[in-house]
């Protein structure tokens, strides 16, 4: 049995959908949950469902990455997990932290990688033009948002899109991906997780890849 971390900065939508997900014949089950924000709503519903939580504060530190890190680094050793999920981790993570997690952690981005690493991607969408977005979880490396691709889902941009409408509609696939990806991923399985437009599950998937395949 895995064991996974998750990192969260604020409500834990994405670490409550991984949380929820680790059941049954899972291969995987959630050990901590860890947030540099001690105001984070998502501390509160991990409690609810039995996790582990931790606070690594990054206020303090007032600039100094490395002891900041090297606090975390400490949390997560105590739990010692095998997996450790970004879900909504709002601290930009340096080379030398994700190299001591190189293939053992993962993240959840709102763009359809490579498009739009960073920050506000679903107004860099609308502002191309895009007729569609969606969200990507990948390994994580050093450079941002750059890791290895794991998984993919896609939503169609509709003409009346706001930056927050679109931001919600992705935020559902993410809700849907996210879990797919840790399942295959703690079973050693490594080929990425496709969607199709609308949020069909994986299972389903899976099933329309092989038709198409053997047509």
């Amino acid at each position: 049995m895995k064991r996974v971390a998750i990192l969260i900065s604020g409500g834990g939508s994405n670490m409550v959908t991984l949380v929820d997900s680790m059941t049954g014949d899972h291969p995987a089950r959630p050990v901590l949950v860890l947030s540099n924000n001690p105001d984070a709503g998502g501390l509160q519903k991990a409690a609810d469902r039995g996790v582990p939580t931790a606070v690594v504060d990054h206020r303090p530190f007032k600039g100094d990455r490395a002891a900041f890190e090297a606090a975390v680094q400490a949390e997560l050793e105590k739990a010692a997990p095998d997996i450790v999920c970004l879900a909504g981790f709002m601290r930009i993570l340096t080379g030398d932290f994700t190299g001591r997690w190189e293939g053992r952690m993962l993240n959840v981005h709102p763009s359809l990688l490579p498009k739009y690493r960073g920050l506000h991607t679903h107004q860099r969408a609308l502002d191309a033009g895009d007729a569609e977005a969606g969200c990507t979880v990948h390994e994580v490396t050093a450079n941002l948002d750059d890791g290895p691709i794991l998984g993919q889902a896609r939503v169609p941009v509709l003409p009346s899109d706001t930056p927050e409408t679109l931001a919600a509609r992705v935020l559902e696939q993410e809700h849907r991906l996210y879990p797919a990806v840790l399942e295959r991923f703690a079973r050693g399985d490594r080929r990425p997780v496709l969607l199709p437009r609308g949020g069909t599950s994986p299972i389903k998937a899976e099933l329309s890849e092989q038709k198409n395949k053997n047509v």
